[in-house]
């Protein structure tokens, strides 16, 4: 099989995850046939270790203008390093367009916390798309950058590639976006990636047992700390809006009939620094079982965050590259039910599994 070429949009914690998720593939994949965090180490002939990276596009002046490997170490990532020496990379991370990327209030914090803008003229992105060969744009922008988000959503639509939307900005789960990137025959994925095991999916699935075995739910809550430039760029409520959304009706599409608004509360609570790329999860479930009796469940999830969604998105990428070989255009609701919070057409997270198993198949279109 060809290599899957990919340009990324956000040199983050969630890309230096991918591609140490990709070197470690490349070392104990085939021996092992490991599977740990993905769906199938062979998932319709791609393994992960190949996705190529072309391109990729960043504002921060510690990254632009260096090579893609250095940059994913530079600051303020801060992610936990499984492998020191990543492989020299050709790709030189271009200067973005800044638009609404970029929260006003993490200017107060400490350089290595926080963006440091890059004094340079935007790169035209789309040139440099097409110049790469790439196939597909992975989004990882910072919550709240809907401008900037709907910036490479349109120049997908110029160049025909893919778009998967790993954040928080409702593109292809929106009618009229999705029905563009359909009429252009483009395949898409989004919104916002689910984690391997994360907050929203343990709340799915907890949420999802208490209907099952009968028990009503009267509240419930989510609240999330971290240490990352999401959780400091999360800090400005402002830029939430999207995410609770977000969060919230994956949560609520498990139930038969959703809670009111007073409720339910989901979303991120406070940054703690010294957490890093650790993110601690506090979840309540308050309901009622037999006669009315109450029931609680209470618990905490800690993990790290970028890598927890890795393994997520590189089967999101490789079901991309399937409907590209099969010329499969607009959202592809399968693999978006499965890996992302606020697909098309929300799907409980077993029947969606199968309904990718169907996809890589070719028994099910998309």
């Amino acid at each position: 099989m060809s290599k899957i070429k990919i340009a990324v949009a956000g040199v983050g914690n969630c890309a230096a995850s991918l591609i140490q998720g990709i070197e470690y593939y490349k070392k104990n994949g085939k021996a092992k046939q490991d599977t740990q965090g993905l769906m199938n180490y062979d998932l319709g002939g791609y393994l992960p270790e190949d996705i190529e990276v072309v391109a990729a596009f960043d504002i921060d002046k510690r990254k632009v203008g260096e090579r893609f490997d250095v940059a994913l170490n530079a600051k303020p990532n801060c992610v936990m390093v499984l492998y020191n020496h990543l492989p020299k990379s050709k790709v030189i991370v271009q200067m973005g367009h800044v638009l609404d990327g970029v929260s006003e209030h993490m200017a107060e914090y400490p350089d290595d916390r926080t963006f440091l803008v890059a004094n340079k003229k935007p790169s035209n992105v789309e040139q440099i798309i097409r110049d790469s060969g790439a196939e597909i744009l992975l989004n990882y922008l910072p919550v709240g950058s809907e401008e900037a988000t709907k910036f490479y959503a349109e120049t997908c639509l110029k160049t025909g590639v893919s778009f998967i939307n790993c954040m928080p900005v409702f593109i292809v789960s929106n009618p009229q976006w999705a029905k563009r990137f359909e009429d252009k025959r483009i395949p898409c994925v989004g919104d916002d990636i689910k984690a391997q095991i994360g907050a929203t999916i343990t709340h799915r699935t907890l949420a999802k047992l208490f209907i099952d075995r009968g028990v009503k739910i009267d509240r419930t809550y989510q609240l999330n700390t971290g240490g990352n430039t999401d959780f400091l760029n999360m800090l400005n409520r402002n830029r939430l809006k999207s995410k609770k959304i977000s969060k919230t009706a994956a949560v609520q599409s498990q139930l038969d009939v959703p809670l009111e608004e007073d409720n339910i509360h989901i979303g991120p609570s406070d940054y703690v620094p010294w957490q890093n790329d650790n993110k601690v999860c506090y979840l309540r479930i308050e309901g009622r079982g037999f006669a009315g009796f109450p029931v609680t469940l209470e618990c905490r999830l800690s993990v790290e965050d970028s890598p927890n969604s890795a393994g997520v998105a590189i089967d999101a990428i490789r079901c991309c590259r399937l409907a590209r070989d099969r010329k499969i255009g607009g959202p592809l609701i399968s693999i978006a039910a499965y890996s992302m919070k606020h697909p098309p057409k929300q799907i409980h997270d077993t029947e969606a599994k199968e309904l990718v198993r169907k996809f890589i198949q070719g028994t099910c279109q998309r």
